[in-house]
């Protein structure tokens, strides 16, 4: 029987959410966990993938179970198994063909920058600690370039990015009020890095390095090479993921 649920963790201590062949991924905690219960491994799909050290607010992921199962008796039975940094937030019987991957309209990112002098320590290892201020009108400008469909050649892990790196952006927005920083970013899919990569051209608009003039051409297939830094992983989180009215909201 098919199974989706939410699932929240902090991924400072782990390398990313798949499996890995070097540490520990939060899928094979979840896995683990899952077998636990049932005796043998369970294949978990996510809805999108996590790098080392990104943090999920509502990932969603689906899999299969040999029975029947109450949504809450499942929640509580594999939170029991799970450590203190992963927790499924909620569970639902899902449609046979649901999968968390293959069925999501979009995914969201948002990703959290602290500015000043001094981090407070609540968002140690949860936000990037940038200590400059930015122009945030400029990088407003800049931040409103990214909506639509565009070439992110230039806003993709070298090494990994595909022949094809035209993407389509349908939502980036930017929120700031006093040491706080949030972008939102949502699309259908994105490529290696691409978030991070975004915040990192960001913050050199930010910072007077570059303009939106210049993010517009990057944005017309420029080079890896010509774009900024990759932010670091701990600002950002897997927010949510949208999924048509056939299936129940997880």
């Amino acid at each position: 029987m098919k199974y989706g649920a939410r699932i929240s963790y902090a991924g400072t201590a782990y390398s990313g959410w798949q499996r890995q062949a070097c540490g520990v991924g939060v899928q094979q905690r979840v896995e683990e966990s899952l077998e636990s219960i049932f005796g043998h491994r369970i294949v978990v799909t996510a809805a999108g993938r996590t790098d080392a050290g990104v943090h999920a607010r509502g990932q969603v992921i689906s899999f299969d179970l040999p029975g029947e199962w109450h949504p809450e008796r499942l929640l509580l039975a594999v939170n029991s198994y799970l450590p203190r940094d992963i927790r499924i937030m909620k569970a639902a019987r899902m449609p046979e063909d649901f999968d968390a991957r293959r069925s999501a309209h979009w995914r969201e990112y948002r990703y959290l920058i602290w500015h000043g002098n001094a981090l407070s320590p609540f968002f140690a290892d949860r936000a990037w600690w940038d200590k400059f201020s930015w122009d945030m009108a400029e990088v407003r400008k800049a931040c409103a370039l990214y909506e639509g469909t565009h070439d992110f050649r230039a806003f993709c892990k070298t090494a990994e990015c595909p022949a094809d790196s035209v993407r389509t952006v349908l939502r980036a927005s930017l929120r700031s009020r006093k040491n706080v920083t949030l972008f939102t970013v949502r699309g259908k899919s994105f490529l290696t890095n691409m978030v991070r990569i975004m915040i990192g051209n960001l913050q050199a608009v930010g910072r007077g390095k570059t303009d939106a003039g210049e993010i517009a051409a990057l944005l017309r297939g420029g080079e890896r090479r010509q774009s900024f830094v990759t932010a670091p992983p701990e600002g950002l989180y897997f927010w949510r993921a949208g999924y048509g009215d056939g299936y129940p909201r997880i």
